[in-house]
């Protein structure tokens, strides 16, 4: 099972938090930004934090109040995120998901010039 399949939407919010702060954030930050943002019960937010931890995903630290950080980048996340779409999509082909965006009209010309450029295949090479 991939980082992609096993954090949940709601999971994905705490990470969110931990990611930005990139230092261990005390559960009552945790909480506190959770319940105005989602509205979400202390319950909620701590078994989340449960089924995170038990996934591995995060470090708990026990100080005076229990700290959590996160065990995976968020970097990672997000390229696993992404191969597990390509695969699950596009067996596999990140040229298939490309070429789907482009027959559907989802690239800009401006979008194609910066591919090209990126991939430096506008005939000017290095």
């Amino acid at each position: 099972m991939s980082l992609a399949e096993k954090i949940t939407d709601a999971e994905l919010e705490i990470m969110k938090i931990l990611w930005r702060e990139r230092e261990p954030v005390d559960y009552t930050s945790i909480r506190i930004e959770l319940q105005e943002l989602k509205g979400w019960e202390k319950t909620t937010i701590s078994t989340l934090l449960k089924r995170l931890a038990d996934k591995g995903v995060i470090n708990i630290e026990k100080r005076k109040v229990m700290y959590y950080a996160p065990n995976i980048t968020e970097a990672e996340y997000v390229q696993s995120q992404e191969q597990a779409m390509i695969d699950k999509l596009y067996g596999g082909s990140a040229k298939s998901l490309v070429a789907s965006l482009f027959q559907k009209g989802k690239l800009t010309e401006t979008d194609i010039d910066e591919l090209r450029e990126y991939f430096n295949i506008g005939g000017e090479g290095t």
